[in-house]
């Protein structure tokens, strides 16, 4: 079993982290993968170099399994954040874009209709980033914060993204970086300390969070997650739920009755999130006041008819 972060030359927020990471001691030189994708080692800890956009690398983890014979566990991608505010940010989110239907294009990577099983690391690491991040004293400067679910590249193994935000000043800020790398280095347990996020079904709490609703911030789940440091599934916002509009009517408005590409995309993370969590109890939280009524109902009513539950925010401590 080993873990993979992966970094790319063409982004300093990408491979700055990554050549502060290598800094840090154990590593040793690993095999070069096809396309010429270079690795180090260590202990069970691959850290991929390749020169291509971050999420242009698609299936790195069943490659390193076929080229190595090792295999994968989880995936850490380390990229920029790019945002219209231009707001200093570091990030955290997992991948898919569920919402694509067949045919479609996605603009970031990954294949219509799929999501990558969320690495279980996330939650309790946002907790252990906050804590880096102020010792390092960025809280004053940088927002912590998660993202919701997108972009690519495929991958079938646990994977989240890490990212510095979110302009070329912040992308090159050498702080940041080591932020960055020092949670990789004790989230990983490289250090020598014990790894933080392991997931196991047999927790004292093994509810697990899969956000429905927000903006791409998804502010009312990440309350939630650095409230109580909660396991955390995909992150579904607004953008991963297309519902047309039923327009008036007379009567009740069914679940069935609403166009889009919603269920098929609560369905797939749902599922991805179910892969991430062996053995965990799946709870779907809903940011209630991003919707209107009609959306929020129907919502409710497919996630009834999935026999998908609801959790409110005391049921994940």
């Amino acid at each position: 079993m080993v873990k993979l972060v992966v970094a790319t030359t063409t982004d300093p927020a990408s491979i700055n982290p990554a050549k502060k990471l290598l800094g840090m001691p154990g590593w040793q030189p690993g095999p070069t993968l096809d396309q010429g994708i270079r690795s180090f080692s260590n202990g069970d800890v691959r850290l991929l170099e390749h020169d291509k956009g971050i999420v242009e690398e698609d299936d790195l983890d069943q490659r390193w399994e076929i080229g190595t014979g090792q295999h994968v566990d989880e995936v850490i991608f380390l990229s920029k954040h790019t945002a219209v505010s231009n707001r200093p940010a570091l990030t955290i989110h997992p991948i898919g874009v569920p919402h694509l239907k067949e045919g479609d294009v996605p603009p970031q990577g990954g294949r219509p209709g799929w999501a990558a099983p969320p690495n279980p690391r996330m939650g309790l690491w946002m907790i252990l980033l906050n804590k880096i991040a102020e010792s390092h004293n960025l809280i004053s400067e940088f927002e912590i914060t998660f993202e919701a679910t997108h972009h690519g590249p495929v991958t079938t193994k646990p994977t989240m993204f890490i990212e510095i935000g979110s302009t070329e000043e912040y992308w090159k800020r050498q702080d940041a970086a080591q932020v960055i790398a020092l949670l990789v280095w004790e989230g990983l347990g490289l250090g020598g300390g014990p790894p933080v996020g392991n997931w196991s079904s047999m927790s004292a709490n093994n509810k697990v969070l899969l956000g429905i609703g927000g903006g791409h911030y998804v502010p009312r789940h990440t309350d939630v997650i650095k409230k109580d440091g909660c396991w955390v599934g995909q992150l579904l916002s607004g953008y991963s739920l297309p519902m047309e509009d039923p327009g008036p009517s007379k009567g009740k408005v069914s679940a069935q009755d609403i166009a889009g590409t919603w269920r098929n995309s609560i369905r797939a993370a749902y599922d991805a999130t179910k892969a991430g969590f062996p053995g965990g109890e799946i709870l779907a939280h809903l940011d209630q006041k991003s919707f209107k009524s009609w959306q929020k109902n129907a919502i409710i009513e497919f996630l009834g008819a999935e026999n998908i539950k609801i959790g409110k925010p005391g049921d994940f401590r």
